[in-house]
C-alpha cells in the first residue's frame, strides 16, 4: 500500500439524511413535518376515530417554513412520516452587498456569502437600518433540507 496521506475536501455531511421518519401519531403542534416536500411547522393537529376500515387519521395544517405557504396532509396515525432536521445557527453581519447578498462571520472566523436577504419585509428594513445605523448586528439563519434562510435579528449593540 502506499504511505502517503489522502486528504478529502468534502461538504458532506457523513450520509446524514435531510429528514428522519416519525409515527404520524406522535406529531404534536410546533413540531415539524414535511408535507408535499416542503419542510413546515405544524400549527394544528386533529385526530379522526378509527373507521370502518381501522385506521385512525391525522389531519394536519402547516405552515412552510421558508415560504410560509399553508399546507394541510392527512395520514393514517400509524404510519410513518417524514421530520425534517431543523437547525438554526447564529452569524454576526458584516457587509450586505448591491445584490442581496450578506456576508456573514462563523464561529469559526471564516465568512459565509451565499446566503440572500430575508424576503420578510418587516425583517429586512431592521437589518438594512441596523447595518446603516453602524450596530453590530447578529441574524439566526435556519436551515432544513438543504435551504437556508435568515429568521431573526438580535442587536448585539453599536460597533466599536
Amino acid at each position: 500500500m502506499s504511505d502517503e496521506e489522502h486528504h478529502f475536501e468534502s461538504k458532506a455531511d457523513a450520509g446524514a439524511s435531510k429528514t428522519y421518519p416519525q409515527q404520524a401519531g406522535t406529531i404534536r403542534k410546533n413540531g415539524y413535518l414535511v408535507i408535499k416536500g416542503r419542510p413546515c411547522k405544524v400549527v394544528e393537529v386533529s385526530t379522526s376515530k378509527t373507521g370502518k376500515h381501522g385506521h385512525a387519521k391525522c389531519h394536519f395544517v402547516a405552515i412552510d417554513i421558508f415560504t410560509a405557504k399553508k399546507l394541510e396532509d392527512i395520514v393514517p396515525s400509524s404510519h410513518n412520516c417524514d421530520v425534517p432536521h431543523v437547525t438554526r445557527t447564529d452569524y454576526q453581519l458584516i457587509d450586505i452587498s448591491e445584490d442581496g447578498f450578506v456576508s456573514l462571520l462563523t464561529e469559526t472566523g471564516s465568512t459565509k456569502d451565499d446566503l440572500r436577504l430575508p424576503t420578510d419585509e418587516n425583517l429586512l428594513t431592521q437589518i438594512k437600518e441596523g447595518f446603516d445605523g453602524g450596530k453590530d448586528l447578529v441574524v439566526t439563519v435556519m436551515s432544513a433540507m438543504g435551504e437556508e434562510q435568515i429568521c431573526a435579528l438580535k442587536d448585539i449593540g453599536p460597533k466599536n
